[in-house]
């Protein structure tokens, strides 16, 4: 195993246009190696090995140099982890401060997982973390310890023997140099840390409204939908989903949003603000769409061009969702 030569950068709250300040974001972190993967809606991997000698400077020494660029071009926070692969990156910078560097070296790796919970491996999901801990593999160290023939068995030959170089630190993925896909974002901050879901339910729609106007203007479809969701603490929650079609019909990508919404189950969350990025955006003439013979949904479409058409004429308060009044 290689010295700290990877990073994950997990990008703080960002400025209303956040998806204008993750590029940017982006482009700093490119000053510093060209290979750079961005992981929307807000981290990203860097493999920096090879701008070591170019800087004077390790691994930890070019994250922190690259947080102080952020905070003082971009007034945002970013906690950031350096290790010698992107798994143990990723599980240094969920480990860290919400705004900090954190570093595992190849001789740490063992006792910084040992006590870590099995869910905490990144690609170890709730049923696979589920029937690990049935068998009492609870920890990464238990899974470490056991032999992988009985992982293999537990959860068959691929995912076991995965399962097993992951929880001994073990990760040859490679850092693949990416931009993110062209996307569409808008937000919502509330007056007050809100509590009601009725209240971020209409936020939503007017966000998916919004967001339908200007891809249905500029001719685009998205396919695939972000949420996230800024707390009183600032953290955040992110949640994606694609779409069954590309799409920027308002009723879809409204009900995408109101599904990912309801998924989080925030009952008592205090909420500072709420937003959708519709992803992955081409142009609608070369989109294909499901013919529909509801004429519901027929009237809905006219009715939306019909609004789109008063919306470019006087405005967009000239029509809008009644629902998001």
């Amino acid at each position: 195993m290689t010295g700290p030569g990877v990073l994950y950068v997990r990008f703080g709250r960002c400025a209303e246009d956040a998806h204008d300040i993750y590029e940017a974001l982006l482009g700093l972190l490119a000053d510093i190696t060209p290979v750079v993967q961005a992981l929307p809606p807000d981290a990203a991997l860097a493999d920096v090995r090879g701008a070591l000698r170019y800087f004077g400077q390790d691994a930890a020494g070019l994250a922190r140099l690259f947080r102080l660029r952020a905070r003082a071009l971009y007034d945002t926070d970013c906690a950031i982890g350096v290790a010698p692969n992107p798994l143990l990156a990723r599980m240094a910078a969920a480990d860290g401060e919400s705004g900090g560097v954190r570093e595992v070296r190849p001789e740490e790796t063992a006792r910084f997982l040992d006590r870590k919970p099995v869910d905490a491996l990144h690609g170890v999901g709730p049923a696979t973390a589920r029937t690990l801990c049935g068998y009492g593999l609870d920890s990464v160290g238990r899974v470490a310890q056991a032999p992988p023939a009985t992982l293999q068995r537990i959860l068959g030959a691929t995912a076991g023997r995965r399962i097993a170089e992951r929880a001994r630190g073990a990760d040859p993925t490679p850092v693949v140099p990416s931009a993110p896909a062209r996307s569409a974002s808008a937000e919502h901050r509330f007056d007050r840390d809100e509590l009601d879901p009725e209240r971020r339910r209409r936020a939503l729609l007017a966000l998916a409204d919004g967001l339908g106007f200007r891809m249905r203007r500029e001719g685009q479809v998205a396919r695939g939908l972000t949420l996230t969701v800024r707390y009183a603490d600032r953290t955040a929650t992110a949640r994606s989903r694609t779409l069954p079609e590309p799409t920027a019909h308002t009723p879809a990508l409204t009900a995408a949003a109101y599904a990912l919404h309801d998924a989080l189950g925030l009952q008592r969350a205090r909420v500072r603000a709420v937003s959708l990025r519709a992803e992955d955006l081409t142009a609608a003439e070369r989109a294909v769409r499901q013919l529909s013979f509801d004429p519901g949904e027929e009237r809905a479409r006219r009715a939306e061009a019909a609004a789109d058409r008063a919306r470019a004429r006087f405005g967009p308060a000239a029509a809008y969702p009644a629902s998001a009044a």
